[in-house]
């Protein structure tokens, strides 16, 4: 039951991507974009997690905090550049 439900889990997390994808191409301005790339790395963080869950490793967990780090700090950048012009002043 378990693994119908993990399954599951990622293909609807896998449509969310693709959804994600789409507004990032279709984007009518750039704060939808960084939007996009942000929830992006959101549903890639789950993915890495349910693919983890499903192999039942522990070692992915690691790659996700890495990916989340990393998504963090590059939005901030994204959001700053967007605001400012200039990431380091």
């Amino acid at each position: 039951m378990i693994t119908i439900a993990l399954y599951l889990t990622i293909a609807m997390v896998t449509l969310a991507a693709l959804l994600n994808v789409y507004r990032l191409i279709k984007g009518p301005d750039e704060p939808d974009r960084v939007l996009a790339i942000d929830t992006l790395n959101v549903n890639a963080i789950a993915l890495i997690i349910l693919l983890g869950i499903t192999l039942g490793t522990r070692m992915y967990l690691e790659s996700a905090l890495l990916i989340a780090v990393m998504g963090f700090v590059s939005t901030v950048a994204m959001a700053k550049y967007l605001k400012r012009g200039s990431v380091i002043e």
